[in-house]
């Protein structure tokens, strides 16, 4: 799989197709929270599904709107510059692994697809604003020998 020099509107449209599934899951797992409480019902899991659903909703909102700022560049409704200013993805908060144990799984596994997401869309963003520059050793000896070359001419 080769590399990629440069963001693309195909890659951008890919990821905000995919945030929009995975934000609609998290909408309606976490829509639960906000009903009454039932009589009997455990207050740690619904604390935790209070504090990782913030948390989750949160992770998502950042990256669509990463997402939508990049869509709107490649519209030409924002300058690269306008993007690179106010357009960089918040970090991450991390899940409490004890608020993660008094969930479900399924629930769990949907707060670790959101988190991987996040990582990501954060590598992309990190890559993006260096500008995809890349420190790999075969990089750097093809970058020695072009050098070596061009002192010979």
């Amino acid at each position: 799989m080769s590399r990629t020099t440069n963001l693309s509107r195909p890659i951008i449209e890919a990821l905000y197709s995919e945030a929009l599934v995975l934000a609609d899951d998290v909408r309606a797992v976490f829509a639960l929270g906000v009903r009454e409480p039932q009589i009997g019902e455990d207050a740690t899991v619904r604390l935790a599904l209070s504090t990782e659903g913030l948390k989750t909703t949160t992770r998502m909102m950042h990256v669509l709107a990463w997402l939508l700022n990049q869509r709107a560049f490649f519209s030409g409704d924002l300058s690269e510059a306008q993007v690179r200013r106010n357009g960089t993805l918040p970090a991450d908060r991390d899940s409490d692994p004890t608020a993660l144990a008094a969930l479900e799984p399924e629930t769990c596994d949907l707060i670790a697809e959101t988190e991987r997401l996040h990582q990501r869309i954060a590598r992309l963003d990190e890559a993006w604003r260096s500008g995809f520059e890349m420190a790999s050793p075969a990089r750097a000896i093809h970058s020695r020998l072009e050098r070596r070359l061009s002192d010979l001419r």
